[in-house]
């Protein structure tokens, strides 16, 4: 049976109030009783329920992440670095992943509130915006990925997506490719969405007819069909961009299967500079956006935010770098 603070309460010849004080270090407690409290603690071995002690406190030094899909490379880092500075910054951290699904990143968020978050990043778009209303009306800072406008209680990471495909567009056109496909996200997604309209107007901004542009999902499977696809083509693009570098994997392994050789007749890039980049055979040119930084930032922003008087959200930028691997090189001759 678990120990309550009752037990600790009769162990120590204690009111329940008193342990409750010296457990929240709340209200005036001698220094002898606050040495017997603890000694009651230690020797009985009782952890405070943190959840509860801050749903009495108010005080809850809690941050939460709200991740669309755990699996995908992208995401490990990101809430890699969230945790490690908020644990910095005091706080604990919990994580929620959507699937890309509303209803969850509804359940999601309602979970944050039940738990008395401080603050909660959302690194995904399915989010009403009655959510966010709702989030910031009960004071919780928010910070949003490439989603919502800033104002009270809200900031925003916004990640140089133009940069970073400006820069893979560039090196390509570079190496001699004019024949450039393109393999998209999920439609509904701004961060998919901005990704796409950049490359549409880099293409556009070279003389070039941006296209084809090919369906994905942003997952190694959406990349393996996108990658049998490219193989059909006719004039077939001597490059091929994807969405993100799970997409990219699964085109890589798609064309190698059709015996198409990457680089020599086809170039392959991705997005994002995930582990999968580096370990792929070959290894994939891909733009670094710092994901390490972006959880940092998102806790730092959680943090400057609730620590405010009078909280006012700001815009955070997050560079993007294009780093080169083996799976992009000069255009076939014709």
């Amino acid at each position: 049976m678990a120990l309550t603070i009752r037990d600790v309460a009769k162990a120590a010849g204690v009111s329940t109030a008193t342990v409750s004080n010296v457990l929240n270090k709340t209200g005036k407690v001698g220094r002898r009783t606050h040495h017997i409290v603890l000694s009651a603690v230690k020797r009985l071995g009782y952890f405070p329920n943190a959840h509860a002690r801050h749903l009495a406190s108010r005080d809850s030094r809690t941050l939460g992440i709200i991740v669309s899909d755990i699996v995908n490379p992208f995401f490990p880092e990101v809430i890699k670095g969230f945790e490690t500075r908020a644990r910095q910054l005091g706080y604990d951290a919990i994580l929620s992943d959507t699937n890309y699904d509303p209803r969850r990143t509804q359940e999601a968020a309602e979970r944050m509130m039940e738990h008395n978050v401080r603050g909660v990043a959302i690194m995904t778009s399915e989010i009403s915006l009655r959510l966010i209303h709702e989030l910031a009306r009960r004071r919780i800072a928010v910070t949003f990925l490439d989603l919502a406008p800033v104002r009270g209680h809200v900031s925003k990471l916004r990640i140089d997506y133009f940069s970073g495909i400006k820069q893979i567009v560039d090196h390509l056109y570079k190496s001699g490719h004019r024949r450039i496909a393109f393999i998209a996200g999920r439609p509904k997604l701004k961060s998919n969405v901005a990704r796409l309209q950049a490359y549409e107007r880099c293409m556009t901004d070279l003389g070039l007819e941006p296209g084809p542009i090919i369906p994905g999902d942003l997952r190694y499977e959406g990349g393996l069909a996108a990658g049998s696809a490219v193989t059909k083509l006719s004039p077939r693009p001597t490059a091929v961009m994807a969405i993100n570098d799970l997409t990219a994997v699964g085109v890589l392994k798609a064309l190698l299967k059709a015996g198409v050789r990457v680089p020599q007749d086809i170039s392959v890039t991705g997005f994002d500079n995930t582990r999968l980049a580096e370990y792929s055979n070959p290894s994939i040119t891909t733009v670094d956006v710092h994901r390490d930084m972006l959880g940092q930032m998102a806790a730092d922003a959680l943090h400057e935010l609730s620590a405010s008087p009078n909280p006012q959200g700001r815009e955070y930028q997050i560079p993007a770098e294009l780093i080169l691997g083996d799976s992009s090189g000069p255009a076939p001759s014709e």
